[in-house]
């Protein structure tokens, strides 16, 4: 017999009443009634209510016992009267009398409680992780964690992909995020690189000959953390698979997602597979963005014509679309009813986020004819109102918030406005997965602070074009076979159809300034590779740190990332970054520059 328990603390019922147990965990919280002494003991199952009298030799020790004290328990089941009995609790309809106790481990004065779930700063729950993670709703997330690994894992090897671990120590890209960079003991001044990402080892592993791979794998990127991305380091589903198109790719993925999201999705609906396929041009001018929450039904529109022409006499929009500016409409049905002050406080907090404002209209209908409202009302004429109804696709009981400015801010600021009104207007589902595609990805774009080329996405990728026409078409106007998993907003996988010939490389390469010189040097494991005979081959790799979040309702990554970074890359449990001795500096080879 286990000397520490019997039972663990969510298993004992009614079958067990009568029964002599044993009982180990923490003490999660007392509740004095004079007379009696009740103590909720905690493991990593559950809680059970243990009694004791006042009468009982113990019952002083156990009174002035710590909150997270770990304590054995002997006792007896009885059952609750049904007027005490806790529905919330598995063990709810019994309770241990404690005949025996004894202290396993003595808590200090707790910086933070367990019990209650209060919100803490930010900076003693990570200093204190351990405890932070006691709490439910923290240990549960961790939970879930753990599960939609194993469910991942078994959905992949269930589909013939093999587990492979690729390496941690590898050698610097130029491409991509800033790397973690490790200094070489054995080969001075030289250093490794943590991956960012396993992205050239899986491609070598397709050109080694096997079909399909996948792993769980720790990627490390030296970027500033946000509430969806961690700094340092997040982990990946990352899967490759030989002699597939696009669509093969999402035709395995789709019913994963769709299965996994139904399993830990805590009774919210799913929108059936196969999901929307949005291209990335679409997508911006629908939604603002290429992570479109496809939960809220406003979708952007371009008006631009209708505010350049005489039908709209807005002086300070017109010299902007003379300059370049284009007008992004959101439109609003059914908002009649909604006051004046709904209106000016959109206009204010645009104004808060960097904007110049919010210019809207509104609109109304006298004697059969509709007219503008607002402040830039008195602007349209009565066809500009009409095109304007028209083109959003209103009735007099709609209104429209314009935004003008150049087409990327003013695409970026529209969808963002447009989920914050759907946020103020509750137009959002929140019982709802609505997962899609962003495919057709620019493989270029114009870098404005460099005046030249750059990728858009993976250099990697295969362009949608032929390589024998790729010279004679303009850069800009080259797709990739690129594409995106969203839900609700949030980015989950970036993939690629994979450019596994070796002169394509070189031409895609060129484009951005990069001789085929360069690129053997900068990539030279990668193009030998190549150049061995190389399967068609695509894949992508979901981060499994933002499925977590998704799942467990989460805002922030960090409450689904068991020790994570803060914000400023800070492990403030072990104090890293931390300084190294003069002696390690010194096999290193390096010397401490200090600011």
């Amino acid at each position: 017999m286990n000397k520490f328990r019997t039972h663990n603390c969510s298993e004992l019922n009614e079958k067990n009443v009568g029964q002599k147990v044993k009982l180990s965990g923490w003490l999660h919280r007392k509740r004095d009634h004079g007379n009696l002494l009740f103590i909720d003991l905690r493991d990593h199952f559950g809680i059970t209510q243990c009694v004791i009298e006042n009468q009982d030799k113990n019952f002083k020790t156990l009174e002035k016992l710590r909150p997270e004290s770990v304590i054995l328990i002997d006792g007896s089941v009885l059952k609750r009267s049904k007027e005490t009995q806790n529905k919330d609790l598995k063990t709810g309809q019994i309770e241990v009398k404690v005949l025996n106790f004894k202290i396993l481990s003595s808590a200090n004065e707790l910086p933070m409680p367990v019990f209650g779930e209060q919100d803490y700063p930010e900076e003693i729950r990570l200093k204190y992780r351990f405890i932070d993670l006691r709490r439910n709703e923290m240990h549960e997330n961790i939970k879930l964690r753990s599960e939609v690994i194993s469910f991942i894992r078994s959905k992949m090897i269930e589909n013939n992909f093999l587990e492979f671990q690729t390496p941690i120590l590898t050698a610097s890209s130029p491409e991509g995020a800033r790397d973690f960079l490790v200094p070489s003991r054995l080969h001075p001044g030289k250093f490794y690189a943590l991956p960012q990402a396993p992205q050239q080892f899986k491609q070598m592993v397709m050109i080694s000959g096997f079909d399909r791979y996948f792993q769980i794998a720790p990627c490390f990127r030296d970027e500033d953390g946000r509430a969806d991305r961690s700094p340092g380091e997040h982990y990946q589903l990352d899967m490759e698979m030989s002699f597939v198109e696009q669509e093969d790719i999402f035709k395995i993925v789709e019913p994963i997602f769709s299965e996994l999201f139904s399993k830990f999705g805590k009774g919210k609906k799913i929108n059936k597979f196969p999901f929307p396929r949005i291209s990335y041009k679409t997508s911006l001018d629908k939604y603002g963005t290429d992570k479109p929450d496809l939960r809220n039904p406003i979708e952007l529109c371009n008006v631009t014509k209708i505010f350049k022409s005489d039908d709209v006499k807005l002086k300070i929009f017109k010299e902007l679309i003379n300059k370049g500016a284009i007008v992004k409409a959101i439109p609003l049905k059914n908002t009649v009813s909604q006051p004046r002050s709904f209106f000016d406080n959109l206009n204010n907090w645009a104004i808060s986020e960097g904007a110049s404002g919010l210019a809207y209209i509104t609109f109304e209908k006298n004697n059969g004819k509709i007219t503008g409202k607002g402040p830039i009302g008195k602007f349209f004429s009565e066809k500009g109102i009409s095109e304007i109804l028209k083109l959003c696709k209103l009735d007099e009981k709609g209104s429209v918030f314009f935004v003008c400015n150049k087409e990327e801010e003013a695409n970026k600021f529209a969808g963002i406005a447009r989920q914050k009104i759907a946020e103020e207007l509750k137009l959002i589902d929140n019982s709802l997965f609505n997962f899609c595609w962003i495919v057709d990805f620019p493989m270029f774009h114009y870098d404005e602070k460099e005046k030249k080329i750059d990728f858009s996405h993976n250099p990697f990728s295969m362009p949608q074009t032929e390589i024998e026409d790729f010279d004679q078409i303009d850069p800009l106007n080259v797709l990739a076979y690129q594409y995106d998993l969203v839900c609700n907003g949030y980015e989950l996988s970036s993939g690629a159809i994979r450019n596994h010939i070796t002169e394509y490389l070189f031409k895609v390469f060129k484009k951005v300034g990069y001789s085929k010189e360069m690129v053997e040097k900068n990539f030279s494991g990668m193009i030998k590779a190549l150049s061995y005979g190389a399967p068609p081959h695509g894949g992508m790799a979901p981060g499994i740190e933002r499925i977590v979040m998704l799942l467990a309702n989460q805002k922030n990554i960090r409450e689904v990332t068991l020790f994570p970074l803060n914000q400023n890359a800070q492990d403030l449990l072990m104090d890293a970054p931390s300084e190294i001795s003069d002696k390690q500096l010194k096999e290193l080879n390096l010397k401490n520059i200090k600011k």
